[in-house]
């Protein structure tokens, strides 16, 4: 297994900026998803291991960052010009059982989620 621990959530205007950390126990592709209330859960990027490929959706690319760094198994993701919208609570995700990054069935382990609320 790959236990994860995230941290790196909270409250911050629109416009603002956030970075989440998220360690493992062990070296793997890994990913973020987040869940807004009453919506199902979505991904936001990954990267691979090895390699460092990063993959994002849509609605993030250029504001956020995923990067990793592996003597510490952690991976983080800079979140940059926050809008309401990404209010959520984002869950980093790894051991990846298909090469698909995109969807959450991908993946084996999952953290305990990190709240994120950005305020207008």
């Amino acid at each position: 297994q790959v236990p994860l621990v995230e941290s790196g959530g909270g409250l911050v205007q629109a416009g603002g900026s956030l970075r989440l950390s998220c360690a493992a126990s062990g070296r793997s592709s890994m990913g973020w998803f987040r869940q807004a209330p009453g919506k199902e859960r979505e991904f936001v990027a990954a990267i691979t291991w090895p390699g460092g490929t990063t993959y994002y959706a849509d609605s993030v690319k250029g504001r956020f960052t995923i990067s990793g760094d592996n003597a510490k198994n952690t991976v983080y993701l800079q979140m940059n010009s926050l809008k309401p919208d990404d209010t959520a609570v984002y869950y980093c995700a790894a051991g990846l059982r298909v090469p698909n990054y995109y969807s959450d069935r991908s993946y084996l382990w999952w953290g305990q989620g990190t709240q994120v609320t950005v305020s207008s």
